[in-house]
C-alpha cells in the first residue's frame, strides 16, 4: 500500500510499508483433554495356555513391581501359578516357593548396592519407588533363600498379589 508522507515540509512523497512481522501475534492455543484412564487389558484368546494367561496378567503395568521380584526369584511360572492360586498373603506365596521373609523396619537402598554378591550375602536388591505413598519399598532377595523387606512392602505386594489372583481366575 502507497502512504503519503513527509519529506520536506511542504512535499509529500508515496512511501510503501513493509512488514517485518506477522500482523498479529501467534497465540498457543491449550486444548482440554479428557483424563487418561488406565486401558484395558487385552482381551484374553480362547486358546490362550495357562502359561500364556499367565505372562499376559504379569505384564499389565500395575504389576510391574511384582514381576520385578518374581524374576529375581527364579522360579518356573507354572510354580508360581500354582502358589498364587492356592494362598492368599505375599509371605504365604513364597514360603510356598521356599522363601522365608525376614522383615525389618527400614531398608536403605544405597547401602544394600555395597552387600551384593555372595561375600555380603544379597542377590539382588528391587527397589519400588511407590507415588501414592511418597516412599520407596526395597526387597533384598537374598543367597540363603530369604527376602528381607518391611511390612509395609508385604502390605503393598500383598494387596498386588491379591489384585493378580483375581485376574487371574478370570
Amino acid at each position: 500500500m502507497d502512504f503519503l508522507a513527509k519529506m520536506n515540509d511542504s512535499d509529500r512523497a508515496p512511501v510503501q510499508l513493509v512488514r517485518t512481522q506477522a500482523p498479529f501475534p501467534k497465540k498457543t492455543i491449550m486444548i482440554k483433554k479428557p483424563a487418561t484412564m488406565r486401558p484395558m487389558p487385552d482381551p484374553p484368546p480362547r486358546d490362550e495356555t495357562e502359561q500364556q494367561q499367565f505372562e499376559r496378567v504379569l505384564s499389565g503395568e500395575q504389576f510391574k513391581p511384582l514381576k520385578a521380584i518374581l524374576s529375581e526369584l527364579r522360579k518356573d511360572s507354572t510354580v508360581m501359578r500354582g502358589a498364587i492360586v492356592t494362598t492368599n498373603s505375599y509371605p504365604n506365596f513364597l514360603a510356598k516357593l521356599g522363601y522365608r521373609v525376614i522383615l525389618v523396619p527400614q531398608i536403605h537402598e544405597q547401602d544394600c548396592y555395597s552387600r551384593l554378591g555372595p561375600a555380603g550375602g544379597i542377590r539382588a536388591v528391587v527397589p519400588h519407588h511407590d507415588v501414592a505413598t511418597y516412599s520407596t519399598l526395597v526387597t533384598l532377595v537374598n543367597f540363603d533363600s530369604t527376602l528381607t523387606t518391611t511390612s509395609k512392602a508385604v502390605d503393598f505386594f500383598t494387596d498386588r498379589l491379591a489384585e493378580f489372583k483375581t485376574l487371574l481366575m478370570k
